[in-house]
């Protein structure tokens, strides 16, 4: 059967989108699922309905699709929902895409000029008693964690007056609060952030602006218990480009990269700025405080993809696992970059128990080269040691997330939970690690008969 989908490299293989929904009980397991393990991960996806308008698709603009994978008793269940966005819903109504992609309003058809064209298609945030699916140009779109059913946008009763929310809050293990930021929240491609805190029961108690020193993408940003930390790294957004059908981002090295560091019960303008080489970061791993400096572990790229049309870039752009340091207490306000090994890497996630503090255990997806990402890494921090599981060749590892064994299991004493693409049948597999043996392989997988596309981050929610 012939693909709706036209020929490009984020539309097939790995990336193909599935054109449906569906529900899936008592998946067939090779391997055993462990007793204590019980809850449900969810994934979030690009997964465009309809066939792009114009030739500069992209992943990144693709709609969301939420994929859950639920544990209990020793069995696993599947539910896939698109995410139902005010751009979802109007496409579907009319039956075909009504976007340019980026939102190039030259390729949007006229109906569609000037409304909502957000795709909530990067993350699953789960805080307050609500799940939201998130990307960074939009509030948070709520979903129900079980059904998946769409609830739609969320603004914290109306607290959140600046459009834009992060696909990556950090929610303090402790206390519950929740730090989030927008960028370009003066206007598309302008320099002006926003930053706030959510509290424990999903209140919105404080909101700050300040001004970047240039306009840039920021996907990520850093928390420790005191401090947070923005990196702007000269990827830099422009809506002259993005009116001109172009990537609205541009690697721009000469214009430097900064860090901005501010106390989290202090206001904006006592941020302090840090200078670091030019370089550009997607994620950070986990940041915390040691004495009078600030830790914060990275995947660095030295260049950054410009986020053309086709893979090249991204294929291309390697990043690897880096400390860097602050120190706070002396004049010297550059960033110390310390690149700790080779391996092309990508997806960092943690112990989520022990996110904003000192930490020992770290894991993340690695490739050779391309975009296929084919290793499972789990880096000691303690010993320096590495353990790897490498996939078949042609298969594809999603980001890993990692589940406790219970509430007071130590850190690392538990699971990491992935999704593999299995190339030679075009299907995908839910798999299971042992987070402190990820190199005898799976101790389960989840046999699915469909593919589950390539997408970016997911949550565990513990039952």
């Amino acid at each position: 059967m012939s693909s709706p989908f036209p020929q490009h490299p984020f539309l097939s293989d790995e990336f193909a989108p599935i054109l449906f929904e569906a529900d899936a009980y008592d998946l067939p397991v090779r391997g055993e699922i462990p007793r204590d393990l019980a809850g449900t991960l969810l994934r979030n996806s690009p997964n465009p309905q309809f066939a792009p308008r114009d030739k500069n698709y992209h992943c990144f603009v693709g709609d969301g699709m939420v994929h859950a994978f639920h544990i209990e008793d020793g069995r696993v269940s599947y539910r896939n929902r698109w995410v139902r966005t005010p751009k979802f819903e109007l496409e579907r109504a009319a039956h075909r895409s009504l976007f340019g992609s980026w939102g190039d309003p030259r390729t949007t058809d006229r109906s569609a000029i000037g409304k909502d064209f957000g795709v909530a298609n990067t993350s699953i945030v789960v805080h307050g008693n609500k799940a939201f699916a998130c990307e960074e140009m939009h509030p948070p779109f709520e979903i129900d964690p079980k059904t998946l059913e769409s609830r739609g946008y969320w603004n914290f009763a109306g607290a959140l007056n600046t459009g834009r929310f992060t696909a990556h809050p950090k929610v303090d293990p402790h206390t519950g609060e929740m730090a989030f930021f927008g960028y370009s929240v003066g206007g598309w491609f302008t320099k002006t952030i926003a930053y706030g805190f959510v509290d424990r029961d999903g209140n919105l108690t404080r909101m700050e602006k300040f001004n970047a020193p240039y306009s840039c993408m920021i996907h990520d940003f850093f928390a420790t218990k005191n401090y947070l930390l923005f990196p702007i790294l000269p990827l830099t957004g422009s809506l002259m480009r993005a009116m001109t059908g172009r990537s609205p981002f541009k690697w721009e090295p000469d214009k430097g990269g900064y860090v901005g560091v501010v106390r989290r019960d202090a206001d904006a303008a006592s941020m302090r700025w840090f200078t670091c080489d030019p370089c550009f970061v997607f994620h950070g791993m986990n940041a915390y405080e040691e004495d009078d400096k600030i830790i914060a572990h990275v995947i660095q790229y030295d260049a950054a993809p410009e986020l053309n049309t086709d893979s090249s870039d991204l294929a291309k752009a390697l990043g690897r696992l880096t400390r860097w340091e602050l120190n706070l207490r002396d004049n010297n306000d550059h960033v110390k970059q310390v690149q700790i090994d080779d391996l092309a890497s990508e997806f960092p996630r943690i112990d989520e128990r022990f996110a904003q503090n000192h930490y020992r255990h770290g894991y993340f997806a690695a490739k050779r080269d391309g975009i296929r990402f084919d290793k499972l890494v789990h880096h000691d921090f303690a010993t320096g040691r590495q353990t790897i599981f490498k996939l078949p060749e042609g298969d594809a590892l999603s980001e890993p997330v990692f589940a406790p064994k219970n509430a007071c299991a130590a850190e690392g004493d538990g699971y990491l939970l992935a999704t593999i693409y299995r190339g030679a049948e075009n299907r995908s597999d839910f798999a299971i690690f042992e987070a402190s043996a990820i190199e005898k392989g799976p101790i389960a997988l989840v046999e699915l008969s469909h593919r589950v596309p390539t997408g970016f981050h997911g949550a565990w929610l513990s039952s």
